[in-house]
């Protein structure tokens, strides 16, 4: 568990000083997959993650961008992708919802399966929790298949250990079979 204390100080002319300390507590850990291939890439990742700071917890590690071609459907333009490490005390379901809703808010739409997206958001780990129901799977069930989720994975989470395979991050990447080019990403 974690606590954490925010002091806002604002002061009016010198003469008052007003103090506000808010507690928060935050439970979970969550790994979050960011990608984006339609519009602005960047500018989406990073709305995505003032939305997702605003309404889920506090991003707490944030990995490098990096730029791959598009996985399942590769028919269309690359993608930016990088993954954020969330303290949230929200429940796995809730922040799915939460996910969802920012995906929604940043002009998703779900035309076709592995098509082009404003935004994807997909929670790869929560805590080291198991779960496989009808909308959710934790661990992300691809996670061990994808150069493009594990080498940022890796750059804030190489030593977690996968609850199912029982091999760290750094392992996966290391037998992945997918050989997609992985490329750091630097703005033109």
């Amino acid at each position: 568990m974690i606590n954490c204390w925010v002091k806002k100080i604002n002061s009016r002319a010198n003469l008052k000083k007003e103090i506000e300390y808010y507690f928060c507590t935050m439970h979970s850990t969550a790994y979050i997959l960011l990608g984006s291939n339609l519009g602005d890439r960047m500018s989406m990742l990073l709305a995505a993650e003032d939305l997702i700071q605003s309404k889920a917890g506090v991003i707490s590690a944030i990995s490098k961008v990096y730029e791959t071609a598009a996985w399942g459907n590769t028919n269309q333009d690359a993608f930016l992708n990088k993954v954020i490490e969330l303290k949230t005390s929200h429940s796995p379901a809730d922040l799915l919802s939460l996910l969802l809703e920012t995906e929604l808010e940043l002009g998703r739409v779900r035309n076709e399966k592995w098509g082009p997206r404003t935004i994807d958001l997909d929670i790869l780990y929560y805590n080291f929790e198991i779960i496989n129901s009808d909308k959710l799977t934790l661990p992300h069930p691809e996670i061990g298949n994808r150069r493009f989720t594990l080498v940022p994975l890796c750059d804030i989470a190489s030593d977690y250990i996968h609850p199912i395979f029982h091999k760290s991050n750094a392992d996966l990447l290391v037998h992945c079979n997918d050989q997609s080019e992985v490329k750091l990403y630097s703005q033109p």
